[in-house]
């Protein structure tokens, strides 16, 4: 069997990446994919975390370190025996047989903070809705299903504030795919907008035939190396469609994926469509399926090519301008700049691809 084809969804606490990969798993089938959310590897239970004063979201917190491992291991294609974080008590289980199937899905919250780690990835999708709208639905999250009263919730995100900003939310830069999903002008929950930034590390289906009207369609903003795109929560359902369609027919040799629980979330007990959740799945199965083509056929990933490709044109990969943003802030460290997980990496002088369109 082909290497599996890892998937990485980050963001913060309820940022939405088991709505996101959900769908995706779903989709694609239980039986071919590995879902693993690094909450798992916890370094401690919630007491000892009271007790040691210490956020989930700081990496002393985690074992990264088997968390990488295991990472490989799956890659590799071969098994893992991975711990079990309890939530809704916030203690460990006991561990689990883990076999690698064709597809492996990791969400969690320190994904993408060393550099062993975004190496494992074949996609890297990071997800930043407003934080406005996160707490919101941090709190429904945490009250009904984790225990929580709304002031503990409130006082917890307070407290994990400064690890979100010091160690969570830079890892953005390291994301092909950057989603955030928003309330549009109604403030209608089941119709959020979608602002995606597309990164050139990725290439991307040409999506400019279908671009419409920006209140209730799609707009794209092209950049030298990103695009900027808006999917509108109150997009019509036929222009939906037509996108749909347009991915589709670039996902011909996968025409047995295609469902109608793509865009399909819950509230409570009911069950709700999504257009732009829709798209963005969409996209996401895109990426993860032509990596599955490219290794089926002996080659490498879309990743690969597209660094390959960016090392020839000398330009640079896809987090050198956030770097150079942090180093004008005065943040550089000496010798090197430290990554989220604390240790030190060098500055790269890999190249940057050009976007391509297929």
């Amino acid at each position: 069997m082909p290497r599996p084809i890892i998937l990485g969804v980050v963001g913060d606490s309820a940022s939405g990446k088991t709505t996101m990969t959900r769908g995706l798993v779903r989709i694609l089938g239980e039986d071919q994919v590995t879902a693993i959310s690094t909450d798992d590897y916890h370094r401690y239970d919630r007491k000892q975390r009271a007790e040691h004063k210490i956020t989930p979201l700081n990496p002393d917190c985690n074992y990264i370190d088997i968390m990488s491992q295991h990472l490989q291991h799956l890659r590799n294609g071969e098994p893992i025996l991975k711990p079990v974080y309890v939530h809704h008590n916030g203690s460990f289980g006991p561990p689990v047989y883990v076999d690698p199937k064709p597809f492996t899905v990791i969400e969690g919250l320190l994904g993408y903070s060393t550099e062993e780690l975004r190496d494992s990835y074949d996609v890297r999708i990071y997800l930043a809705p407003p934080e406005e709208l996160r707490r919101k639905w941090k709190i429904r999250r945490d009250t009904s299903r984790r225990g929580y009263t709304t002031d503990e919730v409130l006082t917890d995100l307070d407290h994990r504030e400064p690890d979100s900003a010091q160690f969570i939310r830079p890892q953005d830069r390291y994301a092909d795919v950057i989603v955030s999903f928003r309330e549009g002008d109604d403030g209608d929950p089941h119709s959020l907008d979608a602002q995606l930034t597309l990164r050139d590390t990725l290439p991307h289906p040409d999506l400019t035939g279908v671009i419409g009207d920006g209140d209730r369609g799609i707009t794209i903003e092209e950049g030298d190396s990103e695009a900027l795109v808006h999917i509108a929560g109150k997009i019509e359902p036929e222009q939906a469609a037509e996108i749909e369609e347009a991915i589709w027919e670039k996902l011909h040799f996968a025409s047995h994926l295609r469902s109608e629980r793509l865009g399909q979330f819950t509230i409570g007990n009911e069950i709700n469509r999504s257009e732009s959740l829709a798209l963005v799945q969409l996209l996401t199965l895109y990426h993860l399926v032509s990596a599955k083509a490219a290794v089926a056929l002996g080659g490498e990933s879309p990743r690969a090519d597209a660094e390959e490709v960016a090392e020839r044109h000398g330009g640079r990969d896809a987090g050198e301008k956030d770097k150079d943003a942090e180093e004008d802030a005065g943040e550089k460290d000496e010798g090197g700049e430290k990554d989220e997980g604390g240790e030190k990496e060098k500055p790269k002088a890999k190249g940057r691809a050009k976007r391509k369109e297929s």
